[in-house]
């Protein structure tokens, strides 16, 4: 197809939503006024542009609803199980484990993965910072090696994957016209490669600042921040527990009862309330009932996993792919939410699982509600969606504005698979700097299911690069003002310094996982 002046259009709004992200700037208003002038340029109808405008959001949302349903649904459930204090208890077992430092630094690590792989790191950061940490700082694990682990494994590795709740995988291929399930199997090998490179690293690097164990050095590092500064610095930048996509949000430390449980802060602002949670039928809660469900819930979930294993490795149950096994994870966690409320509230179960349900679609638009103009900019540039955005009569040939664009330079694209590995790499984490992680993968995924033919890489593996590029580095690892900024206050160390300690391991993981992702996939 000949090119046109909307197709030109479309590629200089590409390179200013680029520019802008790498500004850290929000693309909400150049991806929508790019959709206006693009369908109006190619139509020559002033309507039909401002039309495709509303179109373009609605395809969108259309096309990545089943992801926000399944993100309130899982939100909703850490709900039930926040109220009951179930969330706590699942990790307050790992505490007697930690024997000394190197100890602590693997059971951080490893718990941290499994709770961010199944709720994303929102619980994870408070959890951990609030329940853990202590104990392995008394262990003998400095503070900043506990920030390392807890961000490589929850807004690295478990967000970069997304293989359980599969939001991450599922935007990318929307946009590259892949299979979910396709993308979510590269990003998980994609995902383990990188955080196993860079744990590596951090460790060989730290082992030698472990000390031997002294409750001293508790009170030590309790007593850092007691200024105000920590809680400030949270305090301005506006971060909340559950702000952003996949990130969280704390206070300078953890705090506790006159019983001397540790609580939670409910925000990351200064001066928030806390969520104390009662251990015996005075305080509200049976203690058995929260033991009950902080062992029901991971198990559960863990069984969907291997359930899906099953189906992906062996033919003895079905294979759960794609909108499937975002579905199966969905329902679950729906009826997990009712067993929750039900015993938790009785007859007051009815208000209280709605009002969960509630908070968790609020959480899952505010954390992703962004994304939906966005990605109907790179969706009119795929002719899948562009004849229903521009209201196309039926018969006419939608153009495929991107695909269009690749195939006047595809001779010139070089056939070298790892360059063009590399390149989506790096596209990725220039999208991530907006802070995100999530806002730039219908770019990515666009791009990889452009580009991929034309460069003999499979579109699935570009976007899963892409996807890792965008998360691991907006996400919170790389970039000091994203949900990182509370991994550090709740560890009670300098952001900046804190990703300057995990650049090196980090991109070194990235760099080693494309390449290896590209020879092997």
């Amino acid at each position: 197809m000949d090119l046109t002046a909307a197709h030109w259009i479309y590629l200089i709004a590409m390179v200013v939503i680029i520019a802008v992200m790498i500004c850290r700037k929000n693309i909400v208003v150049p991806a929508v006024a790019a959709t206006f002038l693009t369908a109006w340029v190619y139509t020559g109808n002033l309507a039909t542009g401002l039309s495709s405008v509303f179109n373009a959001s609605l395809v969108a949302a259309s096309e990545l609803f089943s992801i926000f349903l399944i993100i309130a649904l899982i939100t909703a459930l850490l709900g039930g199980l926040r109220a009951m204090g179930a969330d706590q208890r699942m990790v307050l077992p790992f505490q007697k484990l930690m024997r000394n430092g190197t100890t602590a630094f693997l059971i951080i690590f490893g718990v941290t993965y499994l709770i961010s792989l199944f709720f994303w790191p929102t619980p994870a950061v408070p959890l951990i910072g609030a329940i853990l940490l202590p104990a392995a700082i008394r262990a003998g694990l400095p503070a900043m090696a506990g920030a390392m682990a807890i961000a490589v494994a929850g807004q690295g590795m478990a967000l970069s994957s997304d293989y359980v709740i599969q939001v991450a995988p599922g935007m990318s291929a929307t946009a590259a016209g892949v299979d979910t399930g396709a993308v979510a199997d590269r990003a998980m090998v994609l995902s383990l490669i990188t955080g196993a490179v860079a744990i590596t690293m951090i460790f060989l690097k730290i082992r030698k600042q472990i000390v031997a164990p002294n409750p001293a050095l508790l009170e030590a590092w309790e007593r850092i921040g007691e200024d105000g500064t920590l809680v400030e610095e949270l305090a301005e930048a506006k971060i909340e527990v559950g702000a952003g996509v996949g990130g969280s949000g704390g206070s300078g430390g953890s705090g506790g009862d006159d019983k001397g449980r540790p609580s939670i802060p409910a925000s990351g602002r200064a001066g928030a309330p806390t969520l104390d949670y009662g251990d015996d039928p005075a305080d509200g809660v049976p203690v058995k009932r929260a033991k009950l469900f902080s062992v029901l819930v991971p198990v559960v979930f863990a069984g969907l996993v291997v359930y899906m294993g099953l189906g992906k490795f062996t033919s003895l149950v079905p294979e759960t792919t794609g909108g499937d096994a975002a579905g199966l994870v969905g329902g679950t966690a729906a009826l997990l939410l009712l067993i929750t409320t039900i015993t938790l509230d009785g007859r007051n179960s009815l208000e209280t699982c709605a009002t969960h349900v509630v908070d968790g679609l609020v959480f899952a638009f505010k954390a992703m509600g962004v994304v939906i103009p966005i990605a109907g900019f790179f969706f009119i540039g795929n002719s899948d969606f562009a004849g229903r955005i521009m209201s196309l009569d039926e018969g006419e040939t939608a153009p495929g504005f991107l695909f269009d664009l690749v195939a006047q330079v595809q001779d010139s694209i070089p056939n070298v698979p790892v360059v063009m590995g590399l390149g989506i790499l790096l596209i990725g984490m220039a999208t991530g700097l907006d802070g995100s992680g999530f806002s730039g993968l219908p770019l990515t995924g666009s791009l990889s299911g452009a580009l991929g033919p034309a460069s003999g890489v499979d579109p699935e593996t570009l976007a899963a690069i892409g996807q890792m590029g965008a998360i691991w580095t907006g996400g919170g690892t790389l970039i000091a003002w994203s949900s990182l900024l509370a991994v550090a206050g709740f560890c009670r160390v300098s952001v900046l310094e804190l990703v300057r300690q995990l650049f090196l391991p980090v991109v070194t993981g990235l760099l080693i996982a494309t390449v290896v992702g590209v020879l092997i996939f």
